[in-house]
């Protein structure tokens, strides 16, 4: 199973966007483990992580968060996607990060 983790500012506001992929990925067929959590703990929660989305609130951190995850694909997630809760296209930049589309 892949495993993709958003990053945000304290973890919560991506939240619901977390259940809107779910939702897709579920409805889809795919089997992903997604979650979100603080942006200052991509460490310790993204290190074994397939893909790697930061929410537009994060979006200067990409770089940050590329530095400690050497060889993980990180994005910033499309802010109209964001500000949509649009689960599915976020769960398709994903599987594009992730070589499945």
């Amino acid at each position: 199973m892949k495993k993709i983790v958003l990053l945000c500012a304290a973890g919560m506001s991506t939240s619901a966007l977390v259940n809107k992929m779910k939702a897709y990925a579920k409805e889809a067929g795919y089997e992903y483990d997604i979650s979100a959590h603080p942006v200052a703990e991509a460490t310790t929660f993204a290190a074994d992580a397939d893909c790697v989305l930061l929410g537009p609130q994060v979006r200067f951190n990409v770089d940050s968060v590329k530095a400690k995850l050497p060889g993980k694909p990180v994005e910033a997630i499309d802010m109209r996607a964001y500000g949509m809760m649009d689960g599915a296209k976020v769960v398709e930049t994903a599987r594009k990060m992730m070589g499945e589309a």
